[in-house]
This record gives C-alpha cells, structure tokens and sequence, in this order.
C-alpha cells in the first residue's frame, strides 16, 4: 500500500512538474517540401506564404491541447534528387509526422514513395497530375486534378466559338505530359479537330519553329500544358511571330501564376485557365484570408497560396483528431477530416483525392492579372 501510494504520489508531482509541462509544450513537427529557388520558385513561395499564414492563426489555440505546429521548409529547387533528400532529412532528422509538398508532380513521384515506405502522410497542394494518390495510401493531395479542370476551361473555348485546336506541351516533366493528355482526351471528347501537337522542353527559351507551324494551320485555339516560365515564352513568341489576336490560349494549370502577367505581359493577354478558387470570391472566409496575405505580405495571394493556406488547416484538424503526434493515426485521421475554408468545403474521396469543391471557374488573362472570364 505504501508502495502504489508512493507510485500515484510521484505520478502526481510529476504531471505537474516543469518538466512534464515542457514535454506536453513540445512543438508538433511537421515538414513541407517546396520550390523557392529557380525558374518555378513562384509556385513554391507563394505555398509557403500560405502554409505560413495559416500557421499564424492555428498556433494561436495550438492542436493537441495547446501544442503548436513547428513547419520545417525544405527548398527542393524544382529538382527531384534535391525533394527526395529533403524529404529523407525531414523524415529522419526532424522526425516529422507529415510533410506538406512537394510543389510539383514529378516531384511527388520521387518523394511521395519514401514518404510512403516510412507510413508518413504527405499532402500534396498543387499535384495535379494523374495518378498521384496512386503511389501509395499515405499519399493526399488537395489540389483538384487537371482532369476535373481542363474539359471545363475547354468548354469555355467551345462557347466562344472554337472548333479547331493545336497542342503544344513540355515533354519532359510529368505535369506537363499530363496536362497535355488530358487536354488532348478532353478535346477529343468535347469534338474539337486536333490541327497539331507540338513538344518543347520545359527550359528551352525558342519556340519559333513550332509557333511558325502551328501559325500556317490557324487553328481557332492553341492549348499549352507547361509551368509559367515556358507558357510565358510561348506566348511571347506567337505575338512576335503575328500571330492573329484571334487565336484563343487555353492554359493547364501551370498558367494558373500572377508570374505570368509579370513575364509575358500584354502578351498573355486572353489566356484562358481554370481554377477551384478565385480572388473575388465573396464569402468572408475568403475575403478574410485576402485581406490577411495581403497585410502579412503586401501582395496578393493565388490559387497556389490559396491552396495551401487550406491544407494547413486540414492538416491541423487531422493531428488533433488523431489525438497524439503519431504518422499512423494522422495518416488515418486525415482521410477522415471535413473542413470548409477559402476554397469551399473541403473531404477527401477513399482514394486521396480531393471529392468536394465548390466548382472550377473559369479567368482570363486581361491587364496582368485574371479575371472571371465573361
């Protein structure tokens, strides 16, 4: 009897002692893989702009009972080696129980395995080619796939009087040779006459010969699937070749960048691209947030910062229903989470993608910046 009195005793004085409060304190480690250095470091900056000010707000209550969220950011580079070490170092070194990233596909295709064979939930926020989830049940994304974006962008065209297409697409990323399938399936279906498929390199900076192709076949449309770097450089050549203002520009969702207004300018001008968020939209929750980015920031926020900016918070809410900062049960609670934030309400389907979002709208480029397409 002494001896289990001593024991709740020691139990007792220990719960409350300082160094049992540091140990219930400790910051909930949780990674993110992004792009902030080379020619699609806009993508990842604006994500973690988003992770970051969403943070500001949930380590104000904390998850778990009051533990904060400790992000550790890792700078991929838009290289796929680089992702996988940063991945290895969060997961070994910092002892992470999530990682948020990486930003593009054919980075989650290198990393999303190792996250994977660790049992460690990854959530992609910008990952939208085809067969992300497929790498593995502990692989997320809450970015809509391209395949539920595209054919709506497309429509769009259609209604504006198209019937012919050409195609041109990096074909050497797995976004962009996504995107460009999907395009091309999408058009297909939707009865548009595919004039031309052109490829180029996702670096290269001359797009003269293909433009000078597609240009003899005047096609009503011409459809790009590529990052903001090399869209920019197309457009900017079929406007130095003369090519007719009539000709439409459907973008994929690599167009979807204020980067592109600032590098191709009055250029891009009339591109057409979908999204699942928009600037406007007037609920408060989204006016909220663009009010908070901009005063943190002092500049806008795009579908990018949009998207993460809510899978902070879904990622939150899944740790403090899996009740213990352990991969397994957040893996398994995040499957199961509901969250409504600046991109609508929010679940995920049994697969791990994205099953509810408000709907895809469709802008267009005018002045440097997009707007609701009329």
């Amino acid at each position: 009897m002494v001896r289990r009195t001593f024991a709740l005793a020691f139990v007792a004085a220990f719960a409350a002692s300082p160094l049992a409060v540091r140990a219930q304190a400790q910051p909930v480690p949780v990674g993110a893989i992004e792009i902030l250095s080379g020619p699609a470091a806009a993508y990842g900056i604006a994500i973690k702009a988003g992770l970051e000010l969403a943070l500001d707000d949930i380590n104000q209550r904390g998850v778990l009972g009051g533990r904060k969220i400790a992000l550790t950011v890792e700078d991929s580079a838009g290289n796929k080696d680089q992702a996988i070490n940063a991945a290895r170092k969060l997961i070994g070194r910092d002892k992470v129980i999530a990682i948020i990233g990486p930003t593009l596909s054919n980075e989650m295709f290198a990393v999303g395995p190792v996250a994977n064979e660790r049992k460690v939930p990854i959530l992609g926020t910008s990952t939208t080619a085809s067969g992300i989830t497929e790498i593995g049940p502990y692989v997320f994304r809450n970015a809509l796939p391209e395949s539920d974006v595209i054919p709506v962008t497309l429509n769009k065209a259609i209604s504006r009087g198209v019937k012919t297409i050409a195609l041109m697409y990096a074909n050497d990323d797995a976004f962009s040779k996504s995107g460009y399938d999907v395009m091309k399936a999408a058009a297909q279906k939707a009865g548009l006459k595919i004039v031309a498929e052109e490829t180029f390199g996702s670096k290269d900076t001359d797009f003269s010969a293909q433009i000078t192709k597609i240009k003899s076949l005047a096609p009503d449309a011409i459809g790009i699937s590529a990052l903001v770097e090399p869209v920019s450089g197309v457009l900017l050549a079929a406007r130095s070749l003369g090519m007719d203002r009539k000709t439409l520009f459907v973008g994929g969702n690599g167009s979807n960048s204020p980067k592109l207004g600032e590098i191709a300018g009055a250029a891009a001008d009339g591109l057409l691209v979908g999204s699942p968020w928009f600037i406007g939209k007037p609920d408060a929750t989204n006016q909220k947030f663009v009010a908070a980015f901009n005063a943190k920031y002092g500049r806008d926020p795009d579908q990018f910062a949009a998207q993460a900016y809510d899978a902070m918070f879904i990622m939150a809410a899944a740790i403090d229903a899996a009740g213990a900062a352990d991969t397994e049960k957040v893996a398994a609670a995040l499957g199961k989470t509901r969250y409504s934030g600046v991109m609508g309400p929010f679940s995920f389907t049994s697969g791990r993608d994205p099953a509810s979002v408000e709907g895809v709208v469709v802008l267009v480029m005018q002045g440097g910046k997009f707007v609701i397409a009329p």
